[in-house]
């Protein structure tokens, strides 16, 4: 395979938490790494509409599983006290194709509910608030829950940011060199419930557990590609480990009713969404990311589309367009090795014969 160019040298990167911070046991990797759970019911997604009903028992059956307690209550009690206030990151990119399901996010505002959290301390929040809007979260959220977008489109600046917890790394000669953690994350929520989707993503390989918090959380971070170059391996990973995000984000659930194997995350072409009702679980990122990778890799082979890993200089096209309606075109040297470099830094298993993967069916 003719290889493409080699990738500018990594620049020297710097990490900034918050000093001082004590971390959580409860912090990823978690309660329990390098186990996931991941249950199959084709019946939960029809026509392209989530049947809630079905997603509160596929819930249930993942909590109890992924923890072994009997009560489902006792599950997530293990994660979420009544004092805490609960974030509930979703992912509104690619909406409406695809996008975090209103419908489980309702579950899991239940779910959190049902351990004595009041509505008014669980907030549901994205990086930009044009994208919650698109996905219309503000009118299918129970009322009392609080939907934050950190920023307005593009804007640039630091509000809604904290400047003194921070990234800092000259990628490609950008004139801003810092990513900022947004506060909503390093002073207001206790807790992080990440709720992923389950797609392709044209720099990173694939949008999952780790790109929805880092890249979720930060500020300033599209700098990290230029294409057809992208240095989302290592940052994904690094971003991650930044205190507090590692310590508040104690559960994983990852939204496979749809599942995007070309053209993420922003995708509207419907040949490339298939329709699988799944739902996994983990406090591990890492393996979580890794069954996804596997997944979304599958059915690129069964669409006769090459890996996300490939780099012939052949596949790169400058045209957007192309890239999402010529599955065997991309716009960037995809970096989907961030995975396991995560996996590298501690923050979960990222070898396929290491983890528990517990199959289930609904």
């Amino acid at each position: 395979m003719a290889r493409a160019g080699s990738l500018p040298a990594l620049p020297p990167i710097e990490l900034h938490g918050l000093p001082d911070y004590a971390p959580s046991p409860l912090g990823m990797p978690g309660l329990f790494r390098g186990r996931l759970v991941e249950i199959r019911e084709p019946r939960a997604i029809v026509g392209n509409r989530v049947t809630q009903s079905i997603v509160r028992r596929m819930l249930e059956r993942a909590m109890t599983e992924l923890t072994g307690e009997k009560s489902v209550q006792h599950a997530w009690a293990k994660f979420i006290d009544p004092k805490d206030i609960v974030g509930i990151k979703i992912n509104p990119s690619g909406a409406p194709a695809c996008c975090s399901s209103p419908e489980i996010i309702r579950e899991i505002i239940d779910a959190v509910r049902s351990v004595g959290v009041p509505l008014r301390n669980i907030v549901v929040y994205d990086r930009y608030s044009y994208e919650m809007d698109i996905g219309s979260y503000q009118t299918l959220l129970p009322t009392g829950v609080r939907i934050v977008g950190i920023q307005d489109a593009f804007a640039s600046g630091v509000v809604g940011y904290d400047p003194n917890v921070y990234c800092d790394a000259n990628f490609f000669g950008e004139w801003e060199t810092r990513s900022y953690m947004a506060r909503i994350v390093a002073h207001e929520v206790t807790k992080i419930i990440n709720v992923p989707t389950m797609k392709d993503h044209s720099a990173s390989g694939v949008t999952g557990a780790l790109k929805n918090l880092a890249y979720g959380t930060f500020n300033n971070v599209a700098r990290t590609h230029q294409a057809p170059h992208s240095f989302t391996n290592p940052l994904i990973g690094l971003l991650c480990t930044v205190e507090p995000l590692r310590s508040k984000a104690v559960l994983h659930i990852m939204d496979g009713m749809r599942l995007v194997w070309h053209g993420g995350p922003l995708t509207q072409v419907q040949d490339f969404i298939e329709q699988t009702g799944i739902l996994m679980v983990a406090t591990d990122p890492v393996a979580m990311d890794t069954v996804e990778l596997e997944a979304i890799e599958k059915k690129r082979r069964e669409h006769a589309a090459p890996s996300v890993w490939e780099h012939e200089s052949s596949s790169i096209t400058p045209d957007s367009n192309v890239f999402f309606h010529d599955a065997t075109r991309n716009l960037f040297f995809r970096q989907p090795g961030h995975i396991a470099a995560a996996g590298q830094l501690g923050l979960g298993i990222s070898d396929l014969k290491q983890i528990d993967h517990r199959l289930i069916s609904a």
